[in-house]
């Protein structure tokens, strides 16, 4: 992730879930805010009821690396939050990939000419 930092500050995520827009899909919800920067901000969460740490692990990975490769399509100046919802348990790359997509053209937040 080059152009992507981490939101790990608990203030950071309120301040995203407070004043973000939020879309939902079947695995995934995402909320999506503009920073002051040229950089987006990606901040996963999933909670213990998705499964035990390595299933919640294993959610995590899949999401960050479904954005990591796709990077580049996504605008610039974002923050985003993805929290996986307990249906996305067991399911695979292609899945997640999917639900991140969707959700991010709803959001409108992908570069059409990349």
């Amino acid at each position: 992730m080059k152009q992507t930092e981490s939101i790990k500050k608990n203030n950071d995520f309120q301040i995203v879930y407070r004043n973000g827009k939020s879309y939902a899909n079947k695995y995934l919800i995402m909320y999506v805010k503009r920073n002051e920067t040229e950089k987006n901000r990606l901040g996963i969460s999933v909670s213990k009821k998705v499964g035990n740490s390595v299933v919640r692990h294993r959610v995590t990975r899949l999401i960050r690396e479904s954005y990591r490769l796709s990077e580049n399509k996504f605008q610039r100046g974002l923050d985003l939050i993805v929290v996986a919802r307990a249906s996305a348990k067991g399911k695979d790359y292609k899945e997640i990939e999917s639900a991140l997509f969707h959700l991010s053209g709803l959001h409108k937040i992908m570069d059409e000419n990349k």
